[in-house]
C-alpha cells in the first residue's frame, strides 16, 4: 500500500475510524457525550481533530484527568508538556507576569523578550545569536522560509517526504505529508521533496541505525541539490520524532558540509523535539554540528502559552527591510517569561542528567518488550523520545497497522495516552518529570495492552 492509498493510518489516530466509534459507544459516558456533541457542532470538523476523543477537566503532572473522572498518563501531549501539566514554579512566574505586563503592542519591546533571546543564544553557545518570536511553530517555519529567501535568493526549499513543518499552505507545500495536502490543488512552487533518509536505509542498505550506512544517503542529497539548483533551504528534524529515526553523526556532519558548499541554509526543526526532550537542551548539540536557523515552539512556551522561535547565526541579520513574523503577539512577554521558567527549571532541578536515567531504563524495558513480542520490528530513541514499530514479520518488516491501533484504543482503555505515527509506530513522549516508577507504571500498562490484544 503506497503512503497515498494509506494515508488515514499515516498521523495519529484517525478520528473518523471503525475503532474510534467503537471507542465512543464503549467508554464515553452520556455526560462527555453529550460535551462532545456540542463541541462537534460548533467546530469545523477536520482529520486528527474534531471530533474529539474525548473532553478534559484537569491535569496535573504527567497526568490528564477526563470529565467523567478517568485519568490518563500522557505519553503524548503534543510534546508541550515536557516539564509536566501545572508545574507550579512555571504558573507562578506566569502569574506574576500576568499582573505587571501581560500583552507588549508592536513597535515596543520588553525585558522578559529580550532576556529570552539572549538566553537562547547562551544556550547555543552563542553559535546562534539572532532570534525572532512566533505565536506557533508553523509561523516560525514561514519565517525561515522567507529569511532563506531573501539571504540565498534562492527560492527552491528541500525537505523530506511524510514530513510535518506546519499546517499552513507554504508549510505543507515544504512538508511532505499527504494527509495534509489532499485535496488543496496546486501547492508553492519550488517545493523538492526526497524520501526520508530512514526510508532510503530500509531499501537499499539493510543496516543497523547506530553504523553510518546513511551517508549514501547524504550523497544523494547532494545529487539533488546540483541537479535541480536555486535550492536555498533544507529543512529536516535533527531526529525524526513521529517515527523516531535517529541519523548518525557522520550523516549530518556530511548535510553540513554539502549545505556550506552549495549555499544552502540548514534549518532543524526542533519544534517537537527541543528543550531537552532528546537528553541535551537542543537535539544538533548531539551531532556536533551547527544549523544555520534553529527553528522551536510547542514544549518552549512550558505548556502554558504558545510560544515559537527561530534562532539562527549572526550573518542572516539582513532582513531589515522586510517583515519576516509581524505577529501581533511577537514579543509575548507571557511566552517569554514561560519560557524562562521553564529553563531555569531544567537547569535547577538538573532535568537533563534525569533524562539520561531515564532513557536507560526506557531503553531496558522496551527491548525487553521487544524480546517478548515478536510483532516489535524495531525499538528506537534518545532521551525521552522513543519508537516502537510494529510489523507482521520481522524479516519482510511489513507493516502491522492493524495491530497499532487496537494497542493505542487498548492503552487508552487502562490509562495511556500516546500516538502511532506512520501507521504502525508507537510513539512515547513522556513528560521528562516523569519518575522511573511513573515511566514503568505506564510501561507496564503498554505491557497488558499488547499481551491482550497479540496475545502470549
Amino acid at each position: 500500500m503506497t503512503n497515498r492509498e494509506g494515508y488515514l493510518h499515516t498521523e495519529g489516530d484517525l478520528n473518523l475510524s471503525e475503532s474510534r466509534q467503537d471507542w465512543n459507544q464503549r467508554h464515553v459516558d452520556e455526560a462527555t457525550q453529550a460535551v462532545l456533541k456540542k463541541d462537534a457542532d460548533h467546530f469545523l470538523h477536520q482529520a486528527l481533530s474534531t471530533p474529539c476523543l474525548d473532553v478534559l477537566e484537569s491535569a496535573e503532572g504527567i497526568r490528564i484527568k477526563n470529565l467523567s473522572g478517568k485519568m490518563y498518563i500522557d505519553f503524548h501531549g503534543n510534546n508541550v508538556h515536557q516539564l509536566g501539566y501545572g508545574n507550579s514554579y512555571i504558573i507562578d512566574r506566569v502569574k506574576a507576569q500576568l499582573d505587571t505586563l501581560a500583552f507588549s503592542p508592536r513597535r515596543y519591546t520588553n525585558l522578559p523578550a529580550i532576556e529570552l533571546a539572549e538566553r537562547l543564544s547562551v544556550l547555543t553557545d552563542h553559535a546562534l545569536s539572532r532570534v525572532l518570536f512566533a505565536p506557533g511553530g508553523t509561523s516560525a517555519i514561514a519565517m525561515a522560509m522567507k529569511l532563506a529567501r531573501i539571504y540565498t535568493g534562492k527560492y527552491k526549499t528541500l525537505a523530506m517526504y511524510d514530513s510535518f513543518h506546519g499546517a499552513s499552505m507554504e508549510c505543507i507545500s515544504l512538508g511532505g505529508e499527504f494527509v495534509f495536502q489532499q485535496g488543496l490543488g496546486p501547492l508553492m512552487p519550488g517545493s523538492i521533496h526526497v524520501p526520508p533518509v530512514d526510508s532510503y536505509r530500509g531499501m537499499w542498505f539493510n543496516q543497523n541505525l547506530t553504523d553510518d550506512g546513511d551517508l549514501a544517503y547524504a550523497d544523494y542529497l547532494e545529487y539533488v541539490i546540483e541537479k535541480e539548483g536555486d535550492v536555498g533551504i533544507l529543512v529536516a528534524e535533527t531526529i525524526r520524532s513521529t517515527t523516531v529515526h535517529v541519523p548518525s553523526k557522520a550523516y549530518w556532519q556530511r548535510v553540513r558540509q554539502i549545505c556550506d558548499k552549495h549555499g544552502v541554509l540548514l534549518v532543524f526543526d526542533e519544534i517537537p523535539i527541543g528543550m531537552g526532550r532528546t537528553g541535551t537542551m537542543f537535539a544538533y548539540q548531539h551531532y556536533d554540528i551547527v544549523p544555520d536557523i534553529l527553528v522551536l515552539g510547542k514544549g518552549l512556551g512550558a505548556g502554558v502559552i504558545p510560544m515559537a522561535a527561530i534562532v539562527c547565526k549572526d550573518e542572516l541579520n539582513v532582513a531589515a527591510k522586510v517583515s519576516l513574523g509581524h505577529f501581533t503577539h511577537e514579543k509575548n512577554p507571557l511566552g517569554a517569561v514561560a519560557a524562562l521558567a521553564a529553563f531555569d527549571y531544567i537547569e535547577s532541578n538538573n532535568t537533563l542528567a534525569h533524562v539520561a536515567q531515564a532513557a536507560e531504563f526506557m531503553h531496558k524495558r522496551l527491548h525487553e518488550l521487544k524480546t517478548r513480542f515478536e510483532c516489535i520490528g524495531d525499538v528506537r530513541g534518545k532521551g525521552l523520545l522513543w519508537g516502537v514499530e510494529l510489523v507482521k514479520d520481522r524479516t519482510t518488516k511489513e507493516k502491522d497497522n492493524s495491530s497499532a491501533e487496537k494497542i493505542l484504543y487498548k492503552c487508552l482503555e487502562l490509562g495511556l495516552s500516546l500516538k502511532v505515527s506512520d501507521g504502525n509506530v508507537l510513539c512515547l513522549y513522556p513528560p521528562l518529570v516523569s519518575t522511573i516508577d511513573e515511566l514503568n507504571e505506564a510501561l507496564n500498562i503498554l505491557e497488558q495492552a499488547m499481551t491482550e490484544v497479540i496475545g502470549k
